[in-house]
């Protein structure tokens, strides 16, 4: 260990004592102390640990859990230096436990008290081991996970213990997986050092599961999924005691952003016989306190801490005193297989010596008591029941005259009953919304301030001509598969919903607790590890050349602009000086060169103009554009983006000519209706006003019946299409879609059925934990026509993660879209642009969905979806600019049809968005369709457009007047209806009558 001044430390323990926020040098500094000094520290920590459990009601109170520990599989892809747990096949007597193994484990655990089922195994053993292959195989599982998910259920409906899994790194989907059958999960950090995954002999080299920047997605990604996540430090494997405190405040980043983390460990190593680091020496238990203290410190009052006791000798009185207001679990049954040289300690002792320290033990649930009284979206509908017969209601503990018992699992029993404001759709246009923002705006969408500190950098960042931002153009994927194949992008903020002040797991306020331990809870906001890895990618605004390709930008690792293996960067800092993929410095991205960011709405005012391209440039990239559309490099079309006065004009020019030789004069329109079945939806969507809890006033779900009957009457009207989509209510199955879909082509068989966003396909593929391909032939089956290829947004993660808490990654966007039209669904393709994105990437995003449009050929369309921010959260926070300028929505029309020219035909403006008079100018700049009718358009009328939530045939013939070309109807598929069709929409002129505004007499 190095040694440190006396009198750094010092003035660090100062600090401590004052309350001020600690930076990562100071925290480094903190983790030396000895004798007296850790005495002080420890005490320090100590009353800021009694501040949280104050707040939290919960004073004096250590907490535990009863378990039972389930090692499903010992086999692992891993080769860590230090794990006895893994092994090969040939020691074990099979691959994995059997059902009846693991239930017989959890019914002993059951009849002697144990309320937790712990889950430990290998990660993804199969990838490795052909033994793990065969097994699954052959008991017919496709995956791990997918028998971890059903040993989850078997454990719930047989014994009533709940499930807490920790099988490893999980991808974004793998939680959606998983979240309905464990109300929570785990996963060790253990360290931000990439020299302990990089170097031959460290502990984690040749771990492709231990690369820190995967481990803090995986977090990250918890955060965003609602999933109450345990994670923590392993100490003494190798690493520095810097890589500690870097560790802690990538912890702090997280668990402040999301507010998901509901417990840390800090571990410390003890070396174990037959493995590589057998030699070391365990971690000093003064070293373990050290750490806990700075952990307390650094986390604040709300985290809870915990040391596992079967690993601290007789010291527990020295780990209360470090802050820890957890045991962890503790099994009266199984050993702790992991360490099994170390047994628990019986629980009477553990009451005894935390009794003797000054508290009292109380037992916990596996998923802690904030969350528990939180709910909704914490704790998933399907595992309420489970919880609430174990939980005590006042307090969310464990409840001590409990009776385990299993309970049926299953998925939610319809959830179509009429429920809320149901004729939304059409008092939007008369009352309109009952208040400007949901109930839960302050915490449904992450931590506000949290997004703020992590946007302001992009605002600093100095702007580079569009040319040199980009370099050499970036190389385009051969196939959709690589688009698919890379390391992925990365991970926002969240919160939690529903608690109230005294138990929310969010960062503490200064009030909320005394002066000194409010501030003692760690470091400032924009306090940043000079060393830390980050693994939610540049701050917007800072992407490397490559950040938008499909390799950067849509994998499964590092986001785009995000830090390549081998970097490390400060949490919240500039990633300009960062190497990209080729070795090179990457610059940042000016926006149309430097990345919008705003702390104010002053701020939110000004549009995102950074260089602005040149005269020259942008003329040059007007005759790249006349002769060779497609051809036009990145730095061209950020450079024609910019173009304004005759430059615009004749951009507009050149895009409307390349829409006649594609289509034709015609403007085409659908009579069609929008149907929102339900505006219920936890999902925390930042530009969403639509969106609303349960309980809130303006909240409502249609029944299967009001649904047909409004799919009815758009047909009795004319209509040949239903646009339909909803939010993700936590109640609704994974085959309520089906449903939804059965219903309108039984009422209406000739109707098109254009539904379920990406969003929505992921989520009913979780739910009924079927994959992709198999929901999208069921959706076909059912009635399903086609896809409307919304809930794209920006596809580039570093975007979608400030935009949305929790929403789909944009490869799960890409892999839903692309297997639809594997699956002959043809679908749309949609852009929404002008929040808090930058040029490069409106370009970016319309090259990618160009790519899918040659490997598929399975979009009919592109619509352009201007943001519109009036009642957008995102707004409303003060973060995302006021939309689009005029001239922007000008030139991102024009430059669409251009780059999109010989690949998508049709170029779609949406009238609700844009008001008439610029409709009718991006129709003479490349645009060929209008989209619907809509009957009913409620989401945009939610965020505060003002141009109504219909429009008649005779307004949409009446706004294209002007332009001198004809109007035509048509089908989703761009077709001619039948004349029965264009008879019965002429008659109502494209509007059912029931939505119609009644205007009132003079």
């Amino acid at each position: 260990m190095s040694l440190v001044s006396d009198s750094a430390l010092r003035r660090a323990l100062a600090r401590a004592r004052d309350g001020k926020a600690l930076d990562v040098t100071e925290a480094t500094v903190l983790l030396h102390a000895r004798g007296e000094r850790l005495d002080a520290l420890l005490e320090h920590a100590s009353r800021v640990r009694d501040a949280g459990l104050q707040a939290a009601g919960r004073e004096g109170i250590i907490t535990y859990s009863r378990k039972v520990f389930i090692p499903l599989t010992r086999l692992c892809r891993d080769r860590c230096g230090y794990c006895t747990f893994a092994t090969a096949p040939h020691k074990v007597p099979a691959p994995f436990m059997s059902p009846d193994e693991v239930l017989e484990i959890a019914r002993q655990g059951a009849a002697m008290g144990c309320k937790e089922a712990l889950f430990t195994l290998g990660d993804r053993p199969e990838d490795r081991w052909h033994q793990a292959r065969t097994w699954l195989d052959s008991h017919g599982y496709d995956d791990t996970l997918s028998y971890v998910r059903a040993m989850a259920i078997r454990v719930l409906e047989e014994t009533g213990l709940l499930p807490h899994l920790n099988p490893g790194v999980l991808g974004w989907r793998d939680l959606q997986r998983l979240k309905p059958v464990a109300p929570s999960m785990g996963m060790m950090l253990e360290t931000t050092s990439r020299r302990l995954f990089e170097e031959k002999g460290q502990a984690h080299y040749g771990s492709p599961d231990k690369d820190p920047a995967v481990r803090l997605r995986v977090l990250e990604d918890a955060g965003r999924t609602n999933v109450p996540f345990t994670t923590g430090i392993l100490i003494g494997i190798g690493e520095t005691i810097e890589d500690r405190a870097e560790s802690l405040f990538a912890i702090r980043r997280v668990a402040r952003e999301y507010g998901g983390i509901q417990e840390v460990i800090v571990q410390n190593f003890r070396a174990k016989p037959d493995t590589a680091m057998r030699g070391l020496p365990d971690a000093d238990l003064e070293e373990l306190a050290a750490t806990i203290a700075v952990a307390r410190l650094v986390l604040g009052p709300r985290v809870r801490i915990q040391a596992p006791p079967n690993l601290v000798d007789s010291e527990y009185e020295l780990m209360i005193r470090a802050g820890i207001d957890d045991w962890g679990g503790v099994s009266p049954l199984t050993p702790d297989h992991v360490n099994p040289e170390r047994p628990w300690p019986q629980i009477s002792l553990l009451e005894s010596r935390t009794a003797s320290a000054g508290f009292r033990l109380r037992e916990r649930l596996t998923i802690y008591p904030e969350y528990v009284l939180a709910g909704e979206p914490w704790l998933d509908p399907r595992l309420t029941a489970h919880v609430a017969a174990l939980a005590d209601p006042a307090t969310g503990l464990a409840r001590e005259d409990a009776v385990l018992r299993g309970l049926p699992w299953q998925e939610p029993d319809g959830g179509f009953a009429a429920s809320g404001r149901v004729d939304l759709h059409v008092e939007v246009d008369t009352a309109g919304r009952t208040h400007d923002r949901r109930d839960d705006f302050d915490h449904v969408y992450g931590d506000w301030d949290a997004l703020r500190d992590r946007l302001t950098p992009a605002a600093h960042v100095a702007p580079h001509s569009a040319a040199s931002l980009l370099g050499a153009d970036h190389v385009a994927p051969s196939s959709a598969d690589e688009v698919l194949a890379a390391p992925a992008p990365e991970t926002r903020p969240g919160g939690i919903a529903g608690a109230d002040a005294a138990v929310s797991p969010h960062a503490v306020s200064p009030d909320a607790v005394s002066p000194d331990a409010a501030s003692a809870q760690g470091v400032s906001p924009g306090a940043a590890s000079p060393g830390a890895v980050s693994a939610r990618g540049a701050s917007l605004g800072v992407a490397s050349p490559q950040a938008v390709s499909p390799q950067a930008a849509l994998s499964d690792g590092v986001s785009s602009g995000a830090v390549p293996a081998g970097a490390a960067v400060a949490d919240g800092a500039s990633h300009a000086a960062a190497p990209n993929a080729a070795g090179a410095a990457s610059s940042p991205v000016a926006e149309s060169g430097a990345g919008w960011s705003a702390s104010s709405k002053e701020a939110a005012k000004k549009p995102s103009k950074g260089a602005a391209a040149t005269p020259g440039d942008v003329r040059q990239a007007l005759r790249r554009a006349a002769s060779d559309p497609a051809g036009l490099s990145d730095a061209e079309a950020v450079a024609l983006l910019q173009a304004d006065g005759e430059a615009l004009d004749e951009l507009a020019a050149i895009a409307d000519e390349l829409r006649r030789q594609a289509v034709g004069d015609d403007v085409t329109y659908v009579v069609n209706r929008n149907i929102n079945f339900t505006n219920v939806c936890y999902t925390g969507c930042r530009f969403c006003a639509f969106a609303q809890r349960r309980t809130d006033a303006d909240a409502y779900t249609l029944s299967l019946d009001q649904v047909a009957d409004r799919a009815e009457e758009a047909w009795q009207a004319g209509a040949t299409e239903v646009c339909m989509q909803g939010g993700i209510h936590p109640d609704l199955p994974g085959t309520a879609y089906f449903e939804l879909a059965r219903a309108i082509k039984a009422r209406t068989p000739g109707m098109h059925v254009h539904a379920f966003s990406p969003m929505e396909v992921i989520n009913g593929a979780s739910r009924t934990d079927m994959s992709i391909r198999a929901w999208l032939e069921a959706a076909r089956e059912a009635g399903v026509d086609s896809l409307p290829g919304t809930a794209a947004e920006i596809l580039d993660d570093d975007v979608r993660w400030v935009l949305t808490k929790g929403k789909l990654p944009a490869k799960e966007w890409v892999e839903v879209i692309t297997t639809a039209h594997q699956v002959g669904i043809p679908t749309t393709s949609t852009m929404m642009y002008g929040h808090v994105d930058n040029h490069l990437h409106w370009v970016r995003h319309i090259k990618l969905i160009r790519r899918i449009q040659e490997e598929t050929g399975g979009f009919s369309e592109f619509v352009l979806l201007p943001f519109v921010h009036t009642s957008a959260p995102i707004y409303l926070a003060g973060i995302a600019r006021p939309g689009p300028t005029a001239q922007e929505n000008r030139a991102v029309h024009a430059l669409a049809r251009i780059l999109l020219h010989g690949a998508i035909k049709n170029i779609q403006c949406s009238w609700v968005k844009l008001r008439d008079d610029l409709c009718r100018q991006v129709l003479q700049g490349g645009v060929n369709d209008l989209g619907g009718t809509l009957m009913e358009e409620t989401i945009s009328r939610m965020a505060g457009s003002e141009n109504g939530s219909y429009k008649t045939i005779s307004e949409l013939r009446e706004m294209v007047e002007v332009t001198g070309r004809p109007v035509r109807q048509r089908t989703t598929e761009y077709g001619t209806p039948t004349q029965e069709r264009l008879d019965a929409s002429r008659a109502s002129d494209g509007v059912c009558k029931s939505v119609r505004r009644v205007l009132p007499l003079a």
